[in-house]
């Protein structure tokens, strides 16, 4: 009877069990996050200002400590990072629905349509994203569907450029040049061909772009150009955090920016996951 032996994994295995472990971690992480920021608010309510608890360092009855209104922090963190996660997946949704439009007409159609939708792409990335952020919201102070519209007007043309790239490949695609030299017309070809073979491409983008836009909705929020103070935001908690770190509370900054950084590397990790899986399957296919 033949004896079963152990051989190790080697390099090749480890490299091959990395993205499973990669996955399984960043998803764990969000789907925690995501979870936390959802129920603990619900479950644990509004909290009224208590002037008897300001500034309580972490404990068994506050775990994240208590912020300058006397508010337990980890649920004000919780529902702050609910506010920053749904703009931001809001933004991210339509910076990719209009980058990606501009890519497939620029790429699809070519000639002067793809010059000047470039030179238009060229111009919005001339001018820095915070500050043309800036610009939008300040005029109108506040409001939820600027900070979306700011977000979402200074982030498209990334995804245009990858998008157009894409269908400027998928072009050179024989089946694709079938249906051109078939008499197909453009619009028939974008329609058919090239805009079910971006999504992939897109929908990556998407996820992509959603831990930039968390930031930049801090970054106006913590500047106090964003989100109204009354509506919880991780850019609302960091700037009124900013004054209690002199004053010895650490945690009010320490525990909302851990959350922010956990959930940009918990996204990331799921976005470079997803890339690892979708480069090897387009190089195969260009292959053939």
């Amino acid at each position: 009877m033949a004896e079963l032996t152990w051989k190790p994994a080697g390099r090749a295995g480890i490299a091959r069990a990395r993205p499973h472990i990669r996955l399984r971690a960043s998803l764990a992480v969000l789907v925690l996050l995501v979870l936390g920021a959802v129920f603990v608010p619900m479950l644990m309510g509004g909290q009224a200002v208590s002037y008897d608890e300001i500034r309580l360092a972490p404990g068994l009855a506050h775990p994240f400590g208590t912020d300058s209104n006397g508010r337990d922090l980890f649920v004000q963190s919780m529902a702050g990072l609910r506010v920053s996660l749904l703009v931001a997946a809001f933004s991210a949704l339509v910076s990719t629905v209009l980058g990606s439009l501009v890519g497939v007409v620029a790429g699809g159609l070519g000639g002067w349509a793809d010059r000047l939708l470039m030179r238009l792409v060229d111009t919005v990335n001339s001018v820095p994203h915070l500050l043309l952020g800036v610009v939008i919201v300040a005029l109108y102070r506040g409001s939820l569907v600027a900070v979306i519209c700011s977000i979402a007007l200074t982030h498209w043309t990334t995804v245009a450029r990858v998008v157009r790239s894409e269908v400027l490949s998928l072009r050179q695609r024989p089946h694709v040049e079938a249906a051109i030299a078939g008499g197909s017309s453009r619009t028939r070809v974008l329609r058919r061909h090239l805009l079910p073979a971006i999504v992939p491409q897109a929908a990556l983008s998407a996820v992509l772009l959603v831990p930039h836009a968390v930031w930049h909705e801090t970054a106006l929020s913590f500047l106090g150009l964003g989100l109204p103070p009354h509506l919880a935001s991780i850019g609302n908690i960091l700037g009124d955090g900013r004054d209690a770190v002199l004053l010895g509370a650490w945690w009010i900054v320490l525990f909302p920016s851990c959350l922010l950084v956990a959930t940009t590397l918990a996204v990331s990790g799921l976005a470079a996951t997803w890339r690892d899986r979708i480069v090897p399957r387009r190089r195969s296919e260009l292959s053939l």
